[in-house]
């Protein structure tokens, strides 16, 4: 619907599973936007769980309160919303499903987009809290790996890339 062309995450699961043999893949958005595109991928498949954390109502105008499956969780948080909110919302809803799940493989949608200087969205997240989610992302399975996705302040970009990397790797 504008943003993704091709959906890299998609390709990286579908990866995971055809060429690495693995079985289960988690997929984790926290990209402003919701992930529209991957929960349809994925929407009847119960070998991927995808989970989206996004700004709700905003485009795409999907993922709203109650939408969501056994295999898809949608997050929608309001503009205005932080690190705390994030982490709140990652820690008491995100992470129990997706350990639930008992993924082989936690897939990221790394998006920046929620960062406080974004220009196309109302998000206040900052550059500990993209650690931090990359940090708690890391723990929700036995490997993760991360895509970039979206983020449109190419001054902030590169340190927003920089912390989530700490994060993974702590």
């Amino acid at each position: 619907m504008g943003f993704c062309l091709i959906d890299n995450v998609a390709v990286a699961a579908r990866y995971a599973q055809a060429e690495l043999g693995l079985e289960r893949v988690a997929i984790v958005d926290w990209d402003v936007h919701h992930g529209n595109g991957t929960e349809e991928i994925f929407r009847s498949d119960h070998s991927v769980f995808f989970a989206s954390l996004h700004q709700w109502p905003f485009y795409p105008g999907s993922g709203g309160p109650g939408e969501g499956d056994e295999t898809t969780l949608n997050v929608p948080l309001r503009a205005g919303c932080g690190d705390e909110d994030y982490l709140r919302a990652f820690e008491t809803t995100v992470a129990p499903a997706v350990r639930a799940f008992e993924p082989d493989l936690v897939l990221v949608s790394a998006g920046f987009d929620a960062h406080v200087d974004d220009p196309l969205a109302g998000m206040r997240v900052t550059a500990d809290g993209f650690r931090e989610l990359a940090r708690r992302s890391a723990e929700l399975g036995p490997r993760v790996a991360a895509v970039l996705e979206g983020g449109y302040d190419p001054r902030t970009l590169p340190a927003l890339v920089r912390s989530a990397r700490e994060g993974f790797s702590e």
